[in-house]
């Protein structure tokens, strides 16, 4: 007997594209390796929903990631795309080390690709992405004018005079309360209002990470809703009452569980998304019981009062780093390892918000450091001595990532400092590094593996050296 399957699991699209290429398209899985043109050698990712239909028009959110992950990237959003009805494109050949401009008219012609290829509203093109790709993403409406919206995950922009009140477009920020971002969204929140940018920011309980799919589901919402109030799609009451009932169920459960803060945001958000659609009336008197509340005005003065600290500690941290690089001052280790310490205290022994400050410290000095290593290693040439602080300094701020002690170990082998180099290999193997192959094929060791201080180190933690050791 043949089994019979869905439909849309069968259902091939066939277009013709450019003279040359046809291309079959599949509803409900992502599509690898899509060609832009005949003319150039560019290709991007596509999704298309399950009810997709050629006899309609279909908004678009292309996704970009600059480490060549577009595909796991697109994929984070495929169930909100498939809820909400929109196309999912992302460019394949877009990365950090190319220039803007050339990263932006990649962009647009892979945009121009999808717009050739299928039936798309060339007035609801949205942009996302995470960390690196969504601050591509923040500035690409800035640069391209059909791009109507952003859905920023765990990232601010990076310049925000490039903002004005000529060139609007809609913002989503998508952030957890302990990434080191957080702040910079708040900031670039009250930015936005003042240049009247419509904008919202979606807070979750979490750190530097993709949010749930749900955030994306509601972001998406967000612009359907947005859309309806101007007018460009039709008002759906259906659509518009079960957003609000979802928003106003997360607030009970927020008010309910004592996360009142969480609960200010989601209550603002609701007032300032439903106002054209329906009475608020009864979410601002929700708004003043909230803020009578006893536990509402504690907790906001301890989130001030880290806020305020957590300020302070940041301009700390950018003032000796860069004087601690200039100087190669390795005297100063001790004083990150103290702060580090510091830290901890917070995220073990402080008060919520202190907590949360304390997560969010953490991620800042570790983006704070890596981003000092990219900016130093893409230098025609890279200043050694002070990656080499660098790298120390890593072991400090994320002892976990075993990677920069081997990076240690290599860069003083190859200086030829054999006692640092031995130090930083116990240090790790400590820690619970197991990968002995990987110990005798680090870069510039060649000498260093063979002397009998590294084997009896090697011999210590993990049982056997490669080279005998000689005792004389």
């Amino acid at each position: 007997m043949i089994k019979k399957r869905l439909p849309y699991l069968i259902f091939l699209l066939v277009f013709q594209i450019g003279i040359s290429q046809e291309v079959a398209l599949r509803k409900g899985v992502i599509i690898d390796s899509v060609q832009v043109d005949d003319e150039n050698n560019e290709t991007f990712s596509l999704y298309l929903p399950t009810n997709f239909v050629t006899s309609k028009k279909w908004p678009v959110l292309y996704v970009f990631d600059m480490d060549g992950k577009g595909r796991q990237a697109m994929s984070m959003f495929k169930q909100a795309a498939e809820a909400k009805g929109y196309i999912l494109a992302s460019p394949d050949n877009i990365n950090d080390t190319l220039s803007l401009s050339e990263n932006m008219l990649r962009v647009g012609r892979a945009i121009d690709g999808v717009s050739r290829l299928l039936p798309i509203q060339n007035e609801r093109l949205y942009v996302a992405g995470f960390a690196h790709g969504a601050r591509f993403a923040n500035i690409t409406p800035l640069f391209l004018n059909k791009i109507r919206g952003v859905i920023s995950c765990g990232a601010s922009f990076m310049n925000l005079e490039l903002l004005n009140s000529k060139r609007r477009f809609h913002f989503i920020g998508i952030v957890g309360n302990k990434d080191f971002n957080y702040i910079e969204l708040l900031k670039l929140k009250k930015v936005l209002n003042g240049l009247k940018h419509p904008n919202q920011l979606l807070v979750f309980e979490g750190g530097h990470q993709w949010p749930d799919s749900q955030h994306f589901e509601k972001a998406l919402t967000l612009f359907d809703l947005a859309e309806m109030a101007k007018g460009n799609i039709p008002q759906d009451s259906l659509i518009v009452n079960e957003s609000y009932r979802q928003d106003l169920e997360r607030f009970q459960e927020l008010r309910s569980g004592s996360k009142l803060l969480l609960a200010e945001q989601v209550l603002d958000r609701m007032l300032a998304v439903y106002r054209p659609h329906r009475e608020v009336d009864s979410l601002k008197k929700l708004k003043k019981e909230l803020r009578k509340d006893k536990l509402y005005r504690a907790l906001k003065r301890q989130e001030n009062a880290a806020r305020f600290k957590e300020s302070l500690l940041k301009e700390d941290y950018v003032y000796y780093i860069e004087e601690d690089i200039l100087t190669y001052n390795y005297n100063n280790l001790g004083w990150w390892n103290y702060q580090m310490t510091e830290i901890n205290k917070f995220i073990y022994q402080g008060n919520a918000a202190e907590k949360r400050m304390g997560h969010r410290l953490q991620g800042f000095i570790n983006a704070l450091v890596e981003d000092n290593i990219f900016i130093i290693n893409a230098e025609n040439q890279p200043d050694e001595e002070a990656l080499l602080f660098l790298y120390m300094l890593k072991t400090i701020t994320d002892p976990t990532d075993y990677d920069y002690y081997l990076k240690v170990i290599s860069l003083s082998a190859k200086k030829e400092d054999f006692g640092t180099a031995i130090f930083y290999l116990e240090e790790v193997l400590k820690r619970g590094y197991k990968d002995k192959e990987r110990l005798y094929s680090l870069d510039h060791t060649a000498l260093l593996r063979i002397t009998p201080e590294y084997n009896k180190v090697i011999e210590k933690y993990l049982d056997d050296a490669r080279y005998e050791i000689i005792d004389e």
